[in-house]
Parts: structure tokens; sequence; C-alpha cells
């Protein structure tokens, strides 16, 4: 399934049914009142949260979204029936803007969560509503009310505890894989990772077991002037918003001409560029594939050069599991770590 984050669309809401002009009419009863019944309310358009989605691909085809009218009024008192409304899920993690404006209309953080985006109009009232001792037959009524209309923008950004970071090739993806039940595209070449997959990661057998889990977003490789759209460039630097703390991977690679430390203060440059809020958030930085003797080798030295820099250096190697059980505790220290002055506020 293609992956896709913001788009444009549409809504409408259902416009309210007029109210009816008419009068009774029986037998024996040649001058009956008023029986004109009101108009039905227009249907409301809302988007409700499902955690199962991942993807704002039908809202590029569906580009309006229009809510059902309700119907007119009619004699003998009968009332219109009310417009259904345009129900639409959308995925957890959604933000719904104004698109003139760029008010922030909701954002959708919950399963099950519901948003009225457009609401419909009112029904107007037949002529029932207008008898009065002056006027025992009116002939008037109301028109329903228009339904609300206006153009949205959505953009997901993906809900996760830790935001994965790092160069094309730094053995992301494998990380995902090793702590997961996650299933990312796994190559050695720039861009593997296309989409910001999430994966969950269970210590202790996971919370049903009385353990804990915290949620891992990998986000596609970053390359110098990211947050200027170069590369995949600012389409993927908004999903590290969310997350909580920051786990950055480095890595040799010598065919590229790149070094670690180098690479991590690019990647930090980018990110202040981008939000020097999300700049300040806790972070981990961890070098990869200590499984390969070059990278083993290099370690004392690196280590030493990001101590200088006041940034610790750990070592793990995905494919050999080695330092993964540390990392991942302290991955988990820091998620807890985070949510406890939210729960504290609350």
């Amino acid at each position: 399934m293609r992956f896709v984050d913001r788009c444009r669309l549409k809504v409408i809401a259902g416009d309210g049914g007029n109210g009816a002009i008419a009068f009774r009419r029986e037998k024996y009863i040649p001058f009956g009142g008023p029986a004109g019944g009101d108009g039905g309310r227009g249907g409301d358009v809302v988007f409700v949260g499902d955690g199962g989605l991942s993807t704002l691909l039908d809202f590029t085809y569906a580009r309006t979204l229009e809510a059902d009218r309700g119907e007119h009024g009619m004699g003998s008192d009968c009332h219109g029936r009310a417009g259904a409304d345009r129900v639409e899920k959308l995925p957890v993690g959604t933000q719904i803007f104004d698109a003139e404006s760029s008010e922030l209309i909701a954002d959708v953080t919950e399963h099950g969560q519901r948003v009225i985006v457009a609401r419909g109009g009112k029904g107007g009232r037949g002529n029932l509503h207008f008898k009065s001792p002056h006027d025992r037959a009116p002939r008037r009524s109301e028109p329903g009310e228009p339904g609300e209309a206006r153009e949205l923008r959505l953009e997901l950004k993906v809900l996760a505890d830790i935001g994965l970071l790092g160069f094309p090739n730094a053995g992301k993806s494998t990380f995902v894989a090793a702590v997961s039940a996650a299933r990312p595209k796994i190559g050695d070449y720039p861009f593997t990772t296309l989409t910001p997959i999430l994966g969950m990661v269970e210590i202790g057998g996971g919370v049903r077991a009385g353990g804990s889990s915290f949620v891992i977003a990998d986000i596609p490789g970053l390359v110098p002037g990211a947050s200027e759209g170069v590369g995949l460039g600012i389409q993927f630097l908004r999903h590290v918003e969310r997350t909580r703390a920051l786990l950055h991977l480095v890595t040799l690679d010598a065919g590229e001409g790149r070094e670690p430390l180098a690479d991590y203060r690019a990647l930090r440059k980018e990110l202040k560029k981008f939000s020097p809020e999300i700049a300040e958030r806790p972070e981990i930085v961890v070098l990869t594939k200590a499984d390969l003797t070059e990278v083993r080798e290099a370690y004392p030295k690196l280590k030493a050069r990001f101590a200088k820099a006041k940034v610790k250096l750990h070592l793990i190697s995905a494919a050999t599991g080695e330092g993964m059980p540390e990392l991942v505790r302290e991955l988990a220290a820091l998620a807890r770590k985070r949510e406890e002055p939210a729960e504290q506020d609350g």
C-alpha cells in the first residue's frame, strides 16, 4: 500500500430540509389549521480515529466528502427525516487543519476518537409554528439552513515513544526487525525505508505478562539538507515530532566517505533547523554493526571522540544481539521517564 501522509479535501455537510406549508383537510373540518411539518436536519461530516490504518491514501481519491441533506417537511404534521452523517475513518496520529487559515481543528490521537469537521444545517420550521391569534392560517415556513462547507488539510504524524534516526544504511531497519515484530525492508542501498515503520518492543513478556512495552519509529534515512527538502527531506522529519526520545544510529561507511561523528553532527544540525524543541529531547547515540571487525576495532577511538563532544557512544550488533538487551532497557527507561510528568500533570 502506498504511504500518503498529507492531503487536501473538501467536506460538505448536508443542508437542512425546508419546512412545509400545509393545512388539515378532513371531512367535517372545512377550515383546518396549519399542519406543515419541519424539515430534517442535515447530516454531519465526521472523522473517526482508527488504529488499524496507517496512510491517508483513500482521501487522495475522494477529494470531496458530502453528507446527506435532510428531507423536507410534509403535511399532516410529518417532519422530514434527518440526513445521514458521512463518517470516515482516518489513521490515529492525524492532524486536521483548516486549509485556508491553517487553524488546527483537531488532533486525532486515540482509536475511536470522533471529530465533527462540518455540521449539517438545521431544518426549517413548518407553518404549524407560525400560527397565532392574529393569523390562524399562516402561509409561511422556514427554509432549511445550508450545511457547513470547508477545505481541510490532513497531516499524518506517527505516534511513537522513540524516534530512530540515522543516515541511509546505518542499520535502522535491521535494528527494528531485531527488537520488534515489525519486518521492514532491509537492503544495502540508500533509502531502503521509504515510509515510517512502527515496531512494538516488549520487555518481560509485554504489558499483559506484567512487563512493559514501547513503540519505536524507523524514519527514512536522512541526508544533509533534509530540513530544506533534500533527499526525503521534511516529508518524514515531521514524523519525529511526537516521539518522546531519539535514538541516533551511526556506523562506519567507508564506501560513502563518511565518518560517524560527522554524521551525528550533521543529523543534529538538521534537527535543530527543523525544530529546536525536538533537538532538545533525550537521546541515545549508538554505533551499529559491532559484528564487523573494522567497526569493533574503531570503537575505542570513536568512543573517546564522542566523549570529548560530551556524547556517550554505545556499541551494538543487531545481527548477533551484542549490547541489545542493555540498550532496550535504557530506551524503555527513557520512554517511562517521559510519561511520568504528563501523568502527574493530569
